[in-house]
């Protein structure tokens, strides 16, 4: 009798469950950033949530929730509820953290369940508009010329931005020092009272400051000039080349989350991407749900996990040069750990 019992609250749970499916969404649906309002993840988030609240008939909560490079948010939708009502934006920060940190409370690829990449940004070198350089080779000219004078700004330390940052000094051969801040309010705050020469930062959280000629763009780590910064030029241009770092957003679900409210989630999200080319542009984020969402379930497939890797666009300090050695480009053979970030983060193509 116990037994049939217990067999009949197992066949309700299994029948219940792809009925919750079909209905979701009924109530708001949560998405957690693990970093500062107005920061980089955030402003992407937040571009994208509207839009999807409007297809799926239901409110569209960011709650942000900053610290440890985004691993705190990460851990609290790890061990949330597999509902489909509390979704999480990663970014290129999700890579370079499991990869940094030896001991993080939740596996980065096993805890989660992809449902794909929404947006891709622009990681900028910037400074404020008075600076006595207006392009790259000037910057570093100026900063060359007073070796260890003058100091940088990045958000965070171990972030994709201080990497981007310590990977550009380290190829341009300056002499400067990292000055790391919480948030980018704290980056605009320096480069306005000189405390620092300049940032590397994502240039749609600096857009505002830019407008207002506050601030200048002097170029950006993509590896062909962004889609809405058309006279910016790129690191590769302005004499370093190789010097290629793309910045991307993406959702992921707790993994156990039911495939049909992933499905749910991605047909919105090509919903809201109205071009023939799956692409909008806004705030200086190139909204991608449609080719996007692709490529990141492709990535995720299990089949991808044997067989040569591209070179990494990622910087780890167990990379090539061995246990903190440095942080610098490297081949996925070169130690990186977990080998999934080879198939995850910013890479060529």
């Amino acid at each position: 009798m116990k037994s049939l019992a217990m067999a009949s609250v197992t066949l309700a749970c299994l029948t219940a469950f792809p009925a919750a499916a079909q209905e979701w969404p009924s109530r708001p649906i949560r998405i957690m950033v693990g970093f500062g309002a107005g920061g980089g993840t955030d402003v992407a988030t937040r571009v994208i949530a509207d839009p999807l609240s409007e297809v799926l008939g239901q409110g569209i909560v960011v709650e942000n929730k900053p610290g440890a490079g985004g691993t705190i948010a990460g851990d609290i939708v790890a061990k949330g509820p597999k509902d489909g009502y509390s979704a999480l934006m990663i970014s290129t920060g999700h890579t370079v953290s499991a990869a940094m940190i030896k001991s993080q409370a939740y596996d980065a690829v096993k805890d989660f369940a992809p449902v794909g990449i929404v947006a891709n940004s622009a990681i900028a070198v910037v400074a404020k508009a008075d600076f006595p350089a207006n392009d790259l080779k000037g910057l570093i000219e100026v900063i060359r010329k007073e070796p260890g004078k003058y100091n940088y700004a990045t958000v965070g330390v171990g972030s994709t931005q201080h990497l981007t940052a310590e990977l550009f000094r380290q190829r341009a051969g300056l002499q400067a020092q990292a000055v790391s801040f919480r948030t980018t309010g704290e980056v605009v705050t320096a480069l306005l009272r000189k405390d620092v020469a300049y940032a590397v930062d994502l240039a749609h959280a600096v857009r505002g400051q830019v407008e207002s000629g506050e601030l200048k763009l002097i170029a950006v780590a993509t590896g062909k000039r962004f889609p809405s910064l058309p006279k910016v030029p790129t690191v590769i241009e302005s004499g370093i080349p190789g010097f290629e770092i793309n910045g991307w957003y993406g959702f992921v679900y707790p993994a156990g989350v039911p495939q049909a409210v992933i499905d749910k989630l991605v047909e919105a999200g090509v919903a809201v991407t109205p071009s023939d080319d799956g692409m909008i542009i806004e705030r200086d984020v190139a909204v991608t749900m449609r080719d996007g969402i692709r490529i990141y379930i492709d990535l995720f497939r299990p089949e991808h996990a044997s067989g040569p890797l591209p070179t990494l666009i990622a910087w780890s300090p167990y990379g090539k040069s061995g246990p903190k050695g440095g942080y610098e480009r490297f081949e996925n053979n070169g130690g990186v750990r977990p080998e999934w970030i080879s198939k995850y983060a910013g890479f060529e193509t």
